[in-house]
Formats: structure tokens, C-alpha cells, sequence
């Protein structure tokens, strides 16, 4: 209405001034576009005033305050709706990082989903960083404090497992060929531990999927660190031995993963060319185990409460003899 009325008001005056109809006619439009862009700048700066205004006073980020005295913000898990532009975000993360500092938090984690990825630009100009991402949101970080970060940084680690399934009876072990290797070489059915992923789970789960065998966890036989990995996108490579009794025999492999596999004589796969370094050595290792007992070689695992988190870890050691227990 106030357009409206001030447009009336206008076309008058210049009826009075103007005697071309034509001038009227131009000059009318050309000044209706110039109140029209005015009133439209004027919204505009009042809409960020407003926005700049509820920030200031209302619109202060919340998170979850963790331990070490940093805040989490997850962006699809607060009242923050996804079409909120990206100059109104950016004075929300300003003022709350002002109100953080006051408090004395240490850091901030921002988690951005894959579909609000626009406001990793703004949060960047704020001197956020990446610390890392997933499938379907990255991460952000900030270090508030004084002094040099002191965030850790993300998972530098891949963990494979693998299930040396020994038949004791027999004396042999299962293993198989990789069908995607250079070198046809025998090794113990494995792959890689999913997250939250106990390693004797690992093991277990990988043996039955490459080769059909049903087996049960027994005890930890070796570690292998190797830094560099090619298969680990550089990183580095955690590589874990496992001894497993067999509860079923058969074999049925997956031929898309393996191109052979066996139940081998154990003292076969100790002394064989046909094997990696590691395969001979851990096959030693359990050939030491059914001659003097395995209580020489595993490492059993117990399960004991995280002091902190209160939730349970898996502990691999050597048992105690009875005397110091």
C-alpha cells in the first residue's frame, strides 16, 4: 500500500509538470523502478539488521561441552534451519565464538552435513580448519585457547585382522591365495576390522566370508606396523594375527576374493617359498604352540571397564602365572 500510494502521489506531480503524455509515461515508470529499488534496499538492509539483531541476541550456536572443556556443534541436530543464508551463519558463528572465548572453551568442533557444505566457507573465514570427513558430513575444528593446538588429529590408522584356524588334531591350517595379488601366495584369510569391530569378531567374520569355515576366536598371536601403506591411502597399517579353533571343516571360498584354498600342513607352510614372511613366521610360532602349549604364544584377551567413558575395552596380554595373580 505504501508503494502503491506514493506511486499516486508521484504520477500526479508530474502531471502537473510535464505536458507530454509520452513524458509523463517515461519519466513515471523511470521513477517508479527508482522508489521500487529504494523501498527494495530498504527491506533489504532492515532484513539484516533483523537477522544481524537475533544473532546478537538470540541466535548463540549451542553445543555439547565435552570433558576437555571444547564444545561440539552438529548443525543438523540444533534448531538451525538448512536455508539459513550464509551471512546470517557466519554472524551466528562469529558471536557464539565471541560467547565460547568468554567461557573459556578450548576448542570447537563443527560438524557440517553434506547438504549445508555452503557455510564450510564461511566458517573457514572464521579460521576453522578440516579435521576430517565421512560420507555424509566433514568435520570442522578450531583451536580457542592459547598456545600452539593441542586437538588431536583424526585416525592415521588402518587395522587389518586376520584368522590363522588351526586343527590340531590334523596339525593343519587353513589358508588361502588372493586373487588379486602379483604373487600367488598362501596367507591366512583376513581383511580389514569395521568400526566398532572387536578384532576376534574381525577375524571370524572374514574366515567364514573368504573361505565358508566356521571358527571361534582363541587368543592374539602378533602385530605388525607398517608405516607408508599403499593400500592405506599412505597411512599407516596395523596387520593382527588371530589363532582360531575350526567348528566346521568345509571349505566353500568366495572366488571372487581367492584363487585357491586349502587346509595346509602346518609344517609345510613353515618351511615353504610359497608364502609371505609373516605367514612363516607366525606358522613357527604356532608349531612352537602344539609342541610346548599354546600358553607360550597367545595372548588371551580380557574385557575390562574404561574409566572414563564407562563403556568396556579389550585387553591383550600374556595370562599371569597362578602364583602372581
Amino acid at each position: 500500500m505504501i508503494m502503491a500510494a506514493l506511486n499516486c502521489r508521484m504520477s500526479l506531480i508530474l502531471n502537473k509538470i510535464l505536458t507530454k503524455p509520452s513524458a509523463v509515461f517515461v519519466h513515471s515508470v523511470w521513477l517508479t523502478k527508482r522508489t521500487d529499488r529504494f523501498l527494495s534496499c530498504f527491506g533489504t538492509n532492515n532484513q539484516l539488521h533483523r537477522e544481524k539483531g537475533n544473532v546478537s541476541y538470540r541466535n548463540v550456536m549451542t553445543g555439547k561441552v565435552d570433558r576437555f572443556g571444547g564444545i561440539t556443534v552438529h548443525l543438523d541436530e540444533r534448531d538451525f534451519s538448512p536455508d539459513v543464508s550464509e551471512r546470517t551463519f557466519s554472524f551466528q558463528l562469529r558471536d557464539s565464538l565471541s560467547q565460547w572465548r568468554a567461557e573459556g572453551r578450548v576448542a570447537v568442533w563443527l560438524h557440517v552435513p553434506i547438504a549445508q557444505s555452503r557455510y564450510i566457507a564461511m566458517a573457514a573465514e572464521h579460521g576453522f580448519t578440516f579435521h576430517h570427513a565421512r560420507q555424509d558430513r566433514s568435520t570442522l575444528c578450531l583451536w580457542l585457547s592459547e598456545g600452539k593446538s593441542r586437538l588431536p588429529a583424526f585416525a592415521t590408522h588402518q587395522v587389518g585382522v586376520a584368522g590363522a584356524v588351526l586343527d590340531e588334531s590334523s596339525r593343519k591350517v587353513l589358508v588361502v591365495q588372493d586373487r588379486n595379488k602379483t604373487k600367488n601366495a598362501w596367507k591366512f584369510p583376513g581383511g580389514l576390522s569395521d568400526p566398532g569391530e572387536n578384532i576376534g569378531d574381525t577375524a571370524v567374520r572374514e574366515v567364514l566370508e573368504e573361505t565358508g569355515v566356521q571358527a571361534e576366536f582363541q587368543s592374539l598371536l602378533s602385530i605388525r606396523q607398517q608405516h607408508n601403506h599403499p593400500g592405506a591411502f599412505g597411512m599407516s597399517d596395523m596387520y593382527l594375527i588371530c589363532r582360531l579353533r575350526p567348528l566346521t571343516f568345509h571349505i566353500d571360498f568366495c572366488t571372487q576374493e581367492c584363487l585357491r584354498c586349502e587346509w595346509l600342513p602346518l609344517e609345510e607352510l613353515a618351511h615353504t617359498d610359497a608364502t609371505t614372511p609373516i605367514t612363516s613366521r607366525v606358522a613357527r610360532l604356532l608349531l612352537y604352540g602344539l609342541h610346548h602349549g599354546f600358553h607360550h604364544i597367545d595372548l588371551p584377551v580380557e574385557q575390562l571397564p574404561a574409566v572414563y567413558s564407562g563403556m568396556f575395552y579389550q585387553l591383550y596380554h600374556r595370562a599371569l602365572p597362578v602364583t602372581a595373580a
